[in-house]
Parts: C-alpha cells; sequence; structure tokens
C-alpha cells in the first residue's frame, strides 16, 4: 500500500458537484492498494497513521497526535499512486490492485481507522472526484509498505 498523507486545516472531496465528505483540522490521506497488500498492510498503516505525531505543541514542535487535536480524516483512493512512468509519457498502473481487491482493502483500512475512534470521511472508489486539500505546513508524508 502506498499512503499520501497530507496535515490539513480542512479538505474536502466532491462528485458531480455534491460533496461527499469534508473535514476541518486532520489528515488527507490518498490511498493507493496493489494486489500483493492484505490485512498486515492495513495494520501497519493504521498504526502509523493514528500514532504519528504531527502537530505542534504549546512549544511549536511536532509533538501531537491526530487524538491529541481532536482532528479527523478524509480518505480517499488513488490508483495513480501506483503509476509507473519508466517507459514513454503515458503512465501505466499495471502495478495498481484489482478493482475488487483494492476497494475491499480500501474500506477495511477505513473501518479501522474509524474502530480508533476517529472520524473517517472518504470518497467514492472508482469515482472521478474532486479533492480540495488546504495543506498546513505544508506537511506531507508518504508511507509506502514496501519499504517500512
Amino acid at each position: 500500500m502506498k499512503v499520501v498523507l497530507q496535515r490539513v486545516t480542512k479538505g474536502q472531496v466532491s462528485i458531480d458537484g455534491q460533496i461527499n465528505g469534508q473535514i476541518g483540522t486532520g489528515f488527507v490521506l490518498l490511498v493507493g492498494v496493489s494486489d500483493a497488500d492484505t490485512d498486515a498492510e492495513v495494520d501497519y498503516l493504521v498504526n502509523k497513521i493514528t500514532k504519528i505525531r504531527l502537530f505542534s505543541d504549546e512549544t511549536g514542535k511536532m509533538n501531537l497526535n491526530l487524538a491529541a487535536v481532536n482532528g479527523a480524516i478524509l480518505s480517499i483512493s488513488q490508483f495513480t499512486l501506483y503509476a509507473n512512468t519508466a517507459k514513454g509519457n503515458r503512465p501505466s498502473f499495471f502495478d495498481a490492485g484489482k478493482p475488487a481487491h483494492a476497494k475491499a482493502i480500501y474500506e477495511q483500512f477505513n473501518q479501522k481507522l474509524a474502530a480508533q475512534g476517529f472520524d473517517v470521511q472518504t470518497g467514492v472508489f472508482g469515482a472521478d472526484m474532486q479533492v480540495t486539500i488546504d495543506n498546513d505546513g505544508p506537511v506531507t508524508i508518504i508511507f509506502d509498505t514496501d519499504n517500512k
């Protein structure tokens, strides 16, 4: 799995002009799944994301996690994280998970984040979405379970 995490002051996803999910302070997660991904990758990422300390404490140090700031999560499926741009000018998405598997892993990931007590908003798997991100910092972290 690959996840691009952005610390945000607000985030929103719309489909066909209608808001599907929105958050204030928290994380926008762009989530890519491969066919090799299992429960182990989901559990690893849920643990890392819910515990990572990216919010400032009273001294200005990034020392607080998502729970400490009562933050929320906006999770967006994004197969393009598996783009291979090695040849030519059109990326290949061969390494992205097949839709049925990727959707199941993505939904499991979101359910496990919610089970940790977080408000988890989502887009719609496979939909054409418009995502608005007010990146705070900017702070952007990339997780790749192949490099854990």
